[in-house]
């Protein structure tokens, strides 16, 4: 398993980072976990070929994680792409998905590639290919907003998720909505990659003590709070500097490896 970050930068919009989106390669696919607005410029800065992308699973519908999609699409479309493509969503979204595509104009009549929408449900092992596969739990990142929506128009999923391959197991919490949601997975994993926006620096030493992970990745990073950040990883003993590792857009994760490849 190899991970690239196309995107680090948090919900506001930066010019020294993209939305959160990361690329998982496992040996025969390439997985594209969210893709934000901005996500088709994110992976020409990054040598990233449209048509390499076999499967996108969006995390929740905030527009920092979902909303470059309809572009993304058209990229492949004016590139001819050819190969199937499949989009992995909670099931009580997807609807919503298809329409937010149909809406954008883009027709499966008029795509020149097969694009397939499946809905997944928490708790369920979801393989993508023979020795790679992920499991999805809902975190409360989006309870907050319960309040807004009297007519129960919305699901306010937001999933965090285990992934597994024969050499590598890893954990992205998402956006969450307290440090409860940061152990919703009782798996040791050689990478936990977590955003920094929506909980406080010290979760992070609770986080390495309690699931003790190889590394953990913090992503999801803000311009506003980048240089506190830095501060704060400058401040840890020389034995966490190591395992604790800011991410930042091209920032590349394999099994024998981490760092800028």
């Amino acid at each position: 398993m190899k991970i690239k970050f196309l995107g680090t930068g948090s919900g506001k919009t930066s010019l020294n980072r993209f939305h959160s989106s990361f690329l998982i390669t496992s040996i025969k696919h390439n997985l594209l976990v969210d893709c934000g607005d901005g996500i088709s410029k994110a992976m020409l800065n990054q040598n990233v070929d449209f048509n390499s992308i076999d499967f996108i699973l969006i995390s929740h519908f905030h527009a920092d994680h979902f909303s470059g999609l309809p572009s993304l699409l058209t990229q492949m479309k004016l590139l001819s792409r050819k190969k199937d493509l499949i989009i992995f969503v909670h099931s009580s979204e997807k609807d919503f998905l298809e329409d937010f595509i149909f809406h954008s104009y883009l027709f499966r009549e008029r795509i020149t590639f097969n694009l397939k929408i499946i809905s997944i449900d928490e708790e369920n092992e979801i393989t993508v290919s023979e020795n790679f596969y992920f499991i999805s739990k809902l975190n409360s990142h989006l309870d907050k907003y319960k309040q807004y929506d009297s007519n129960n128009r919305l699901g306010f999923v937001s999933m965090s998720f285990y992934f597994k391959d024969d050499a590598n197991s890893l954990i992205y919490s998402g956006d969450i909505g307290s440090e409860n949601d940061l152990y919703l997975f009782n798996q040791k994993v050689d990478w936990f990659i977590t955003e920094i926006t929506h909980i406080k620096k010290e979760n992070i030493f609770t986080l390495l003590e309690k699931s003790d992970p190889t590394e953990i990745i913090l992503t999801h990073i803000g311009d506003d709070f980048e240089i506190l950040l830095s501060e704060f990883h400058q401040s840890l003993p020389n034995h966490l500097k190591f395992r604790v590792i800011l991410a930042f857009d091209g920032f590349e994760l394999n099994q024998y490896h981490s760092g800028c490849l």
